[in-house]
């Protein structure tokens, strides 16, 4: 089986079908990441603003690293900073009037809130930069080498950036709160 390197070199060299492997192996990792980010529908814009940009881009890959996955999120990461910078400031409200009478979805948001508004808190308070090493890292399955890639910073700072975001999380205490085990 052919390296993700080896498939980009084939696509330079005229070989179309090559690039569309690349795309194949990838789509899924890239698709939800986006969707993390955006959502699903804005994310399956994003993703195919994602390919363009990397087959146009192919030829400044490195084609030293085997495996494109991380080049990949760097080019997804760069198509979302495009895409919230071209977001209107803010959005309005959906229009709930067309949702069933009967359907209530309050106790859903209220048990999906109680735990996801303290870890947010406690994520949005996390720098930028530790925010996304952290994503990469445990969202995204990528080595903390492989996420320094993405961000274009080296493994060390990628490696510092990572322990910061897990001992801000630890040391929250939302965080304590959340991972304490009731005594009942």
């Amino acid at each position: 089986m052919s390296s993700d390197a080896e498939l980009i070199g084939r696509s330079l060299r005229g070989d179309t079908s090559a690039f569309v492997e690349v795309i194949r192996r990838h789509e899924t990792a890239i698709g939800n990441y986006l969707a993390r980010r955006v959502g699903r529908q804005a994310a399956e814009d994003v993703l195919g603003d994602v390919w363009v940009a990397a087959y146009e881009s192919r030829a400044t890959y490195d084609r030293s690293y085997p495996e494109a996955r991380p080049w990949l999120y760097g080019v997804a990461l760069n198509r979302l900073r495009r895409h919230w910078r071209s977001e209107p400031a803010e959005q309005p409200a959906p229009d709930l009037t067309r949702l069933a009478h009967d359907w209530d979805p309050w106790p859903a948001v209220d048990a999906r809130v109680d735990v996801q508004a303290p870890l947010r808190r406690a994520l949005a308070r996390l720098k930028p930069e530790e925010r996304e090493v952290l994503g990469l890292v445990a969202w995204e399955d990528l080595t903390v080498a492989e996420a320094g890639r993405v961000l274009d910073i080296p493994a060390g700072t990628a490696r510092r950036l990572l322990h910061q975001a897990r001992k801000a999380l630890r040391e929250a205490p939302e965080v304590a709160a959340l991972l304490q085990v009731p005594t009942t």
